[in-house]
């Protein structure tokens, strides 16, 4: 009987095992970490400063994307060769304002999260070294008028490893973006844009009605597209 109770015990306890979720080891604290406080705090400027010093790969994913300053420092990256994957919310497929288009049209590939009721993440991780998270969403908002917080960490190899795996688990789920076309940016003449320190206004047109023959690039006088420069207008005031 006592034995049949231990066998019993060492059942349970392999069971239970086996249907609990595995849970995150602990994680030393390492390496530096900076933090942001919406509004006004400088969330945005950190984020356009750690997609401008990336070199190899851009890693997003996010809940709400709207943020113009952030899309033209994506688009820049893009242009100088990094890798960037973003998997978005299902939301972005039909928010008014999202970003989501003009990327895809660069060539920035963009996958939307139907596998969740809220794909709610914000996350980059930048050359599988730098991680940024917090609950600032990509987004006007969330610098001016929200009250948010931004993480910036570095140095700290085993806890963006567990936000590359969780990365990597959300792509597998994730479907293809479809633009409608509204955005519309054609590579390979983009334009590189440097920001200069200062945040842009984006105004973007809308794309072609149906049947309506699509201009031809013209060249201006500074060598850059004029055909883009009417879809992509960056103004200082």
């Amino acid at each position: 009987m006592k034995r049949s109770a231990i066998v019993l015990a060492c059942v349970l306890t392999i069971l239970g095992f086996v249907a609990t979720p595995l849970m995150s080891a602990d994680i030393q604290t390492a390496g530096t970490s900076e933090v942001f406080f919406s509004p006004n705090g400088g969330a945005t400027d950190a984020v356009v400063r750690e997609i401008s010093a990336a070199r190899e790969e851009i890693f997003i994913l996010a809940y709400s994307f709207t943020s113009k300053p952030i899309a033209v420092a994506l688009l820049d990256a893009h242009k100088r060769g990094v890798k960037i994957i973003a998997v978005l919310d299902k939301r972005q497929r039909s928010e008014k304002h999202s970003t989501a288009a003009l990327i895809s049209n660069a060539g920035i590939p963009v996958l939307i999260d139907t596998h969740h009721a809220i794909a709610h993440n914000k996350v980059m991780i930048m050359d599988r070294s730098t991680l940024i998270t917090g609950s600032f969403n990509f987004t006007a908002a969330a610098e001016g008028k929200n009250a948010e917080n931004l993480l910036v960490m570095k140095g700290n190899q085993p806890l963006v490893d567990q936000y590359l795996r969780n990365f990597e688990t959300h792509k597998g789920h994730s479907v293809p973006y479809e633009s409608k076309g509204e955005e519309r940016v054609d590579e390979p003449d983009f334009p590189t844009i440097s920001l200069d320190g200062r945040e842009p206004a984006l105004s973007l047109s809308k794309g072609q009605g149906e049947g309506e023959k699509a201009p031809s690039p013209t060249k201006g006088g500074s060598g850059i597209d004029t055909t883009l420069s009417r879809r992509l207008r960056v103004l200082f005031p």
